[in-house]
């Protein structure tokens, strides 16, 4: 049996954020200033640095997190 057959595919997914102009929307202020998280194998993986960067940023409220789902942009079939 190959090696691959057993992997957990590979789905990528970006982690940034950035603080917003308006509480209703998601225009940023800077786009110099988003930070970029990183690129993450996996939701999962994602999702826990989402959770540590939004719990960290707890007392801005004008500042956003947000997790993309890259594989989705590569291969909309996924």
């Amino acid at each position: 049996m190959s090696e691959q057959a057993t992997e957990i595919p590979q789905l990528l997914h970006l982690v940034f954020g950035g603080e917003i102009d308006d509480l209703s929307g998601v225009t940023f202020r800077d786009l110099d200033k988003l930070d970029i998280v990183g690129i993450y194998p996996n939701y999962r993986t994602a999702h826990a640095a989402w959770k540590a960067k939004a719990q960290a940023s707890v007392d801005n409220a004008h500042m956003r997190y947000f997790v993309v789902h890259l594989h989705r942009l590569l291969d909309p079939t996924a």
